[in-house]
């Protein structure tokens, strides 16, 4: 019966598989799997393929078939897979199928269970080095956008800033000032002119602005004024 049913399965195979399945005895045969992988259009490197062997013992489909997994000679390495270091694996992955087609005719369906699961096994390889790159670049950008992050704003901020900034302003504006004098006292042989006001000048530091009505004696500040030396 065991026999019977082997040689049906064999005829049913060659019409799915007729360019992939090759004959190594009347108990055992090899069937060729081309895996379906993602990869960029300009990239030219062949998809690999397997080979799923398979040797029926007396009792098959009673008992599971013998199997083992290759590559064909020669085969190109892959970047994201190994059969040496994947077989094991991939024959693990087909155990629950060989335990739910016990009694049946199996072998089609161990194809598809082990082209799925090479093709998954790779996919998620690409998948992990693609997330590491990802992650490479969002640190990249981030770090990027770091620089051109200014401190957040807000009125205390402000009005500090604003403080610093004035006294800064300040500061150097009494620097440039010492500076100038210093240079006029040192053209005039160590004394210092007498300093005298444009009309402008008494505009900006709001001597030509105040009223008899902004001081308490209104002709104090006429006194004042008339003290003043005014340039044209």
């Amino acid at each position: 019966m065991g026999r019977e049913e082997q040689k049906e399965e064999r005829e049913v195979l060659d019409s799915i598989f007729p360019d992939e399945i090759q004959d190594i005895s009347d108990t055992e045969y090899r069937i060729s799997i081309t895996l379906d992988t993602s990869k960029p259009a300009e990239d030219e490197t062949p998809d690999p393929t397997i080979l799923l062997n398979v040797r029926y013992p007396e009792a098959y489909p009673d008992e599971a078939p013998i199997l083992d997994i290759t590559q064909p000679p020669n085969a190109a390495k892959h970047e994201y897979f190994d059969i040496q270091e994947d077989k094991l694996y991939l024959l693990q992955e087909l155990g629950p199928s060989i335990e739910e087609s016990m009694g049946m005719a199996m072998v089609f369906t161990l194809v598809s269970a082990l082209k799925d699961a090479a093709e998954e096994l790779i996919a998620k390889r690409q998948q992990t080095v693609q997330d590491e790159i990802d992650a490479l670049k969002a640190k990249a950008e981030e770090e990027e956008n770091r620089k051109f992050e200014g401190q957040k704003v807000n009125r205390e901020t402000f009005l500090a800033w604003r403080e610093k900034f004035n006294q800064e302003m300040a500061e150097e504006a009494a620097r440039k000032q010492a500076e100038l004098e210093a240079e006029e006292k040192k053209k005039r042989g160590g004394k210092l002119e007498e300093k005298k006001l444009t009309g402008k000048q008494l505009w900006e530091q709001g001597l030509a602005g105040k009223t008899i009505d902004e001081d308490d004696d209104g002709e104090d500040v006429v006194e004042s004024l008339r003290s003043l030396k005014v340039e044209a």
